[in-house]
């Protein structure tokens, strides 16, 4: 891998996610925001300056067709990821983009077929999986520390204002508390045990326009028990706990983990606190970058078949609404 190589990105959006991951991007060693594209001309410029970025476009097509740009991360709302991640794919552009990355399996299997022809690198941006207090998680469970998992539990959700015509609620806009939050506990059960969701029971209910603003799913996979939630409705807990015949691990806050403990019973026996700066999705951008700096196409820790059992998963679970 060439070390002193520096992946330049491009920014699709200058909303709130978008503004997190350029707040972080300063703390990546091998990477550099140099253009941003908004819908808005005037959007764009103050989000450049805020964040000292070179190039401010109006349209995202321009910024695809920017040459000095390297890797497109697309960061607007769930229901146009399909469209900008294939043009960004057609203008021979790296591309990193938000979750879901889709709204269907068959859209994912486009834009992962379209990557491969094109020989591009493609992931969807589940930057859960990338902080180090997951990793450390994950590693207790790779040690034996908790035994055999038995259950995993998690939930996320907070209670959202109802706006009809937002993108939260509105159905033309992929809206809803599953592609919206619900995809964070699906991913993590995802992350401590791969596989597909078998005996599903759901428990939904709806707001006006019949989109769904609290959920719970139970099932199992691979003879473990799962229990998600996810909601609108109300703040729940959002933790994580995978739970083995000899202990546990609990992982406040899972989706933007900054730490993580390992139980046996009641007992906390070791803890992990991540006490690195900034919200956490630069340790994403640096995989990203050292990635594409490496010539790789997916990267093994969010490949294209875990998006795709994303979204097939989802599509199981709406199927049941």
């Amino acid at each position: 891998m060439n070390q002193s190589r520096i992946v330049n990105w491009g920014i699709v959006s200058t909303g709130a996610i978008a503004d997190k991951f350029c707040t972080d991007m300063p703390h990546v060693k091998n990477a550099k925001v140099t253009a941003v594209a908004a819908r808005k001309r005037e959007d764009a410029v103050a989000f450049a300056h805020k964040h000292n970025i070179e190039k401010a476009y109006q349209g995202y097509q321009t910024l695809f067709d920017d040459p000095s740009v390297d890797v497109i991360y697309v960061a607007t709302p769930h229901n146009f990821h399909f469209q900008h991640v294939y043009a960004a794919l057609m203008a021979n552009k790296h591309v990193l983009c938000e979750k879901p990355i889709t709204i269907s399996s068959d859209e994912f299997t486009t834009l992962a077929a379209l990557a491969k022809q094109k020989n591009l690198f493609l992931m969807e941006a589940m930057w859960t999986y990338f902080l180090p207090a997951v990793s450390q998680a994950k590693q207790w469970i790779e040690q034996g520390r908790i035994g055999s998992i038995k259950h995993i539990k998690a939930d996320f959700g907070y209670s959202v204002p109802y706006e009809p015509n937002g993108r939260m609620y509105n159905p033309n806009l992929a809206g809803g508390c599953l592609f919206d939050m619900g995809i964070y506990p699906l991913a993590i059960a995802q992350y401590f045990n791969p596989g597909e969701l078998k005996d599903v029971l759901i428990k939904t209910h709806f707001a006006p326009h019949n989109v769904e603003d609290d959920l719970v799913i139970l099932a199992t996979c691979n003879d473990i028990t799962l229990s998600l939630a996810t909601s609108f409705q109300c703040r729940l807990q959002n933790a994580a706990l995978i739970i083995g015949d000899k202990g546990y691990i609990k992982i406040p806050n899972f989706w933007r983990a900054k730490s993580c403990a390992l139980y046996q019973l009641d007992e906390k026996i070791e803890a992990f606190n991540d006490n690195s700066i900034g919200w956490g999705l630069h340790h994403e951008a640096q995989q990203v970058s050292a990635a594409i700096i490496d010539n790789q196409k997916e990267h093994t820790i969010m490949p294209h078949s875990v998006s795709l059992l994303l979204q097939q998963q989802i599509e199981t679970i709406t199927s049941l609404f």
